[in-house]
């Protein structure tokens, strides 16, 4: 049985441009073509067309894909790696998922107490919100800092305030969004987020390099803030880290 090049495209989604050009780059030629210049492709054309889009899935180049397909590759090893680096895909995006779900679960959940008792949505990252101990800590480590810092929280309106944290929390999950993806701590849209970050905490108070490292430090080394990030993804305070320290080196020093 064979399909003509419409077939083929109106099955699989491919466009019959695109199946022109693949045929004129030797990567899936027609099972053959009539006279009045028409394709028509078989079985074995199908399948190959399956490996290619599986392939292109994966961000494999057209020539790469050519050299695999015509490696003579037993099908099903192909397939079978394919198929493993797909699930791979997958449990990533899952862990995305099911992190961004978790996050607008609360976020809704803040709202909606926010609606309906008056009372200002909770932060969902406690470590923004020292508890006593914490901030008695730092009172103590450093005390020019935290008298700024006081002031400054202490001048925010209520709705500024949760405005505030509104904004703390979508740059947290765009991070684990960023960290999840895979990209790199320094590239350029995880840096803009941390210069986002930078800029609310010049707020309340300026620190320069070192003492941005020393805070991109403390929300590792410190095992409430470790967890506060960590709820949101696992590693994202390790992540944070590198990316506030990234950031300190070329843009503070």
């Amino acid at each position: 049985m064979a399909w003509s090049i419409a077939d083929v495209a109106r099955m699989s989604g491919v466009t019959s441009r695109t199946l022109r050009h693949y045929d004129e780059i030797g990567l899936l030629p027609p099972a053959r073509t009539a006279s009045n210049g028409h394709r028509y492709y078989e079985r074995p054309q199908l399948l190959r067309l399956q490996q290619i889009l599986l392939m292109r899935e994966l961000d494999v180049g057209l020539r790469e894909i050519r050299a695999v397909l015509d490696s003579r590759a037993d099908r099903a090893t192909v397939l079978r790696e394919h198929h493993a680096r797909l699930r791979t895909e997958r449990d990533r995006l899952d862990t995305l998922v099911r992190t961004i779900a978790r996050t607008l679960a609360d976020l809704e959940q803040n709202e909606e107490n926010a609606m309906t008792s008056g009372n200002r949505p909770e932060n969902l990252f406690e470590g923004f919100r020292p508890d006593p101990a914490m901030e008695a800590e730092v009172r103590e480590r450093w005390p020019e800092e935290y008298a700024q810092s006081r002031q400054a929280v202490d001048a925010l309106s209520p709705e500024t305030a949760e405005q505030w944290q509104r904004e703390a929390t979508a740059r947290m999950i765009r991070l684990a969004g960023h960290m999840t993806a895979g990209t790199p701590s320094g590239a350029p849209p995880v840096q803009t987020e941390i210069a986002a970050h930078y800029e609310d905490v010049c707020h309340f108070w300026t620190p320069n390099a070192d003492a941005y490292k020393t805070l991109a430090t403390t929300y590792v080394d410190d095992p409430r803030f470790r967890a506060d990030f960590d709820r949101v993804a696992p590693g994202l305070a390790e992540y944070t880290r590198a990316a506030m320290v990234a950031y300190a080196e070329a843009r503070l020093s």
